[in-house]
């Protein structure tokens, strides 16, 4: 059964209604976005172990008759062994792991405005964490002071590491907040380098000939 001539327009009006309404904002992207990248989030801060950080502070000492600048420059070479194979072979009997899995789980850092260099270990337990530090703390320690009568310098145990109360780790809360936040930078950035969607050409009107114009008049 055919449709009418009356029906037909009716019926394209309601085609184009139900695409309408079918059809999503040009911004959809940026809200998905935004929810993938929160769940994506939630997800990591959830299956992740939590890591602990503990940190121990030693720093270096010199002696009357050394030069100026002496246990800076000193601090820097110890921080640099402190994770060396003759350190932490040191280091291992009491951290109770081996050598290379004690390399994984410590690092040291210096700075070049003070004598002082930090032995951070890390964790999934925080009683751990601290073992590892000061462990590696002591060795340093041990190995430094063994040559202080030649070198002039000497280290001091500034402070040792303790447990953390805190992991380092995100937080599922914040791991969700920081992938929403990525996601809505993907999501911007999709919108910006798309294409975006081509405009109709609007219907032009052609002037009628002249001749046919001026035949109309007459007829009229």
């Amino acid at each position: 059964m055919t449709e009418s001539p009356q029906q037909e327009p009716a019926t394209r009006r309601g085609h184009g209604r139900l695409r309408a309404r079918n059809s999503l904002p040009l911004w959809w992207p940026l809200p998905a976005c935004v929810l993938a990248g929160a769940l994506c989030g939630t997800v990591y801060g959830v299956a992740v172990t939590p890591q602990y950080a503990a940190t121990s502070y030693v720093i270096a000492v010199s002696d009357k008759d050394a030069q100026p600048g002496a246990a800076l420059g000193f601090a820097q070479a110890y921080g640099r062994i402190a994770t060396s194979d003759s350190t932490l072979a040191g280091a291992r009997v009491a951290a109770g792991v081996s050598a290379k899995t004690l390399r994984s789980h410590v690092r040291t850092e210096t700075s070049p405005d003070s004598p002082m260099i930090a032995i951070t270990g890390t964790s999934e337990r925080p009683a751990e964490a601290a073992d590892f530090a000061n462990a590696v703390a002591d060795a340093v320690f041990v190995s430094s002071n063994q040559v202080a009568k030649n070198t002039g310098v000497r280290l001091m145990s500034f402070s040792p590491a303790i447990p953390p109360a805190e992991p380092v780790s995100p937080s599922a809360p914040l791991a969700a907040a920081v992938g929403g936040c990525t996601g809505g930078l993907l999501g911007g950035l999709f919108l910006l380098v798309r294409p975006r969607r081509g405009r109709r050409p609007s219907a032009m009107t052609v002037p009628a000939p002249a001749g046919s114009v001026a035949a109309e008049r007459e007829l009229v």
